[in-house]
């Protein structure tokens, strides 16, 4: 397992935020002083503008369509420096945190995020990454998940960062073998769930009760006191 540092991961320049595209520059810079604004207390502007376009660069590496870019990377910047406020004290902890990891971020750690929130609710708080995340959420995935009534819609692949894995009390690893992310003093479970990647609707189906059956039985370990429906 890899040893990632506790501090932004981004680049000596990455508080520019130039881009050859003008829309997109203009987008972010939008995103920049909205994210300033919401943060003013909590964060210098200049390490918002780097968590920022640190995390629009990690984002395009694998992304084909750009268009939304912004957006998304706003989004990640959010939890970003929710985390690192946790982290450093300046944002209350108000329940424990749960970190799927998966190498694409695309399916497995993805489902099991969703059957977190549907069973936990707000009672913890839910994080994902992945070690190489992927293009999109495998369609397949979300159709399995649609038939039991949750959507991932507005879910998207996102890069495993430092802050987020040292904002997290739980790791649950999935799959990313000696890619995945460790910190002394954290718990730790490895699930050995198979890849949904180009299995059939019957396989993804038999995956996705798995890690549901894995959900409940974290949620019961950390929240004895929560009743959990019955099983489908």
């Amino acid at each position: 397992m890899t040893t990632p540092g506790t501090t932004p991961d981004t680049a000596p320049d990455s508080g520019d935020l130039s881009d050859p595209d003008p829309v997109t520059a203009r987008a972010l810079h939008s995103a920049a002083e909205r994210l300033a604004y919401a943060y003013d207390t909590t964060f210098d502007a200049t390490e918002v503008r780097e968590v920022l376009v640190d995390s629009y660069r990690q984002l395009a590496r694998t992304a084909r369509v750009t268009l939304f870019l912004p957006t998304l990377a706003e989004r990640l910047t959010r939890e970003r420096l929710e985390a690192l406020g946790a982290t450093r004290g300046l944002i209350a902890k108000r329940v424990p945190e749960v970190l799927f990891v998966c190498v694409h971020n695309a399916g497995r750690s993805q489902m099991a995020a969703a059957l977190t929130r549907h069973h936990a609710g707000t009672a913890l708080h839910i994080r994902t990454g992945g070690s190489d995340p992927g293009e999109h959420i495998h369609p397949e995935v979300v159709a399995a998940m649609k038939d039991i009534g949750l959507s991932l819609d507005e879910e998207f692949p996102k890069p495993l960062t430092s802050d987020i894995l040292a904002a997290a009390d739980v790791v649950i690893t999935m799959g990313c073998g000696d890619r995945c992310p460790y910190l002394p003093g954290k718990r730790y479970e490895d699930w050995p769930i198979d890849d949904p990647d180009g299995a059939t609707a019957d396989q993804i189906a038999a995956i996705r009760d798995d890690i549901d059956h894995r959900v409940r039985g974290l949620i019961a370990s950390m929240l004895p006191d929560l009743t959990l429906p019955a099983p489908r």
